[in-house]
């Protein structure tokens, strides 16, 4: 059986699982294992620029902030009623990390070709540890299983993604080491996030006002000002990096702009 075909069992059983996280309840430490095995067969064969259709909805970070999440359903419309593209940071910080990224993770496993789960900064050992994951799967499980379990997981999560040929989708921004989307889709992606390098990059830089290439105050990846996004655009035929990252007030902020949109923050 392929990775995108369930039997009528599995189906069923993933079906009120997800019913049971859209009540923001946790599922079992087996069931989140058995859940993460097969997830990993479905992201194994996701390219690290992960090609998605329009339509689609495309989110920013959630952080553990359930509710948030799912009154994002609630307005967006349900999966697989709409299709999705979440780009990363899923858990630290909010008080419902588990439930989130397991209920994100069982829409994957349900419904591989209506959602796409990027990867964050966040969605790494080393955060974890720190801004609150760990712990959380500590207070719930009353061991650190969970965690691992989901932490192996991350490695498996496609690092970008493109809409339609002409969007390009990201946690973080651009890389010195990165001139073509061709150059991102040699990465071994499978890996914890590294401290420096592009795939670091591609996970914690941010736009600046800025021209050229500046060094990043969060200590990992880079500022780069518009001529950047305007030479990887043109270079690649792109019309629209969205991205995420950074709070943005209104929900949305559009950055190094001109004749056209080059950037979205969500």
């Amino acid at each position: 059986m392929g990775a995108n075909s369930l039997s009528t069992d599995t189906t069923t059983d993933l079906d009120e699982q997800i019913s049971q996280l859209m009540q923001c309840k946790p599922l079992s430490e087996p069931q989140v294992k058995a859940l993460c095995e097969k997830a990993k067969e479905i992201l194994m064969e996701e390219s690290n620029v992960q090609p998605v259709k329009s339509p689609v909805t495309i989110c920013g970070d959630i952080h553990g902030q359930f509710h948030d999440l799912a009154e994002l359903f609630q307005i967006g419309g349900k999966c697989p009623d709409t299709n999705y593209l979440f780009m990363g940071d899923y858990v630290d910080r909010g008080y419902y990390s588990v439930e989130t990224v397991t209920l994100l993770v069982a829409l994957k496993v349900r419904y591989p070709q209506r959602i796409t789960i990027l990867r964050g900064n966040h969605e790494s050992r080393q955060i974890t540890q720190v801004y609150g994951f760990y712990d959380e799967c500590l207070r719930k499980y009353g061991n650190a299983n969970i965690w691992k379990i989901f932490t192996d997981l991350f490695d498996y999560f496609p690092l970008t993604a493109l809409v339609e040929s002409e969007i390009f989708c990201l946690h973080g921004g651009l890389s010195p080491s990165i001139e073509t989307l061709d150059n991102i889709r040699n990465f071994d992606r499978v890996q914890e996030v590294p401290h420096e390098g592009p795939m670091c990059d591609l996970l914690w830089s941010d736009p600046d006002d800025r021209c050229g290439w500046g060094i990043s105050p969060r200590g990992a990846g880079y500022t780069f000002g518009q001529d950047i996004s305007e030479q990887f655009n043109h270079t690649n035929n792109l019309k629209l990096i969205a991205r995420a990252h950074q709070l943005v007030m209104d929900g949305f902020n559009w950055a190094h702009v001109i004749f056209d949109f080059q950037i979205l923050t969500r």
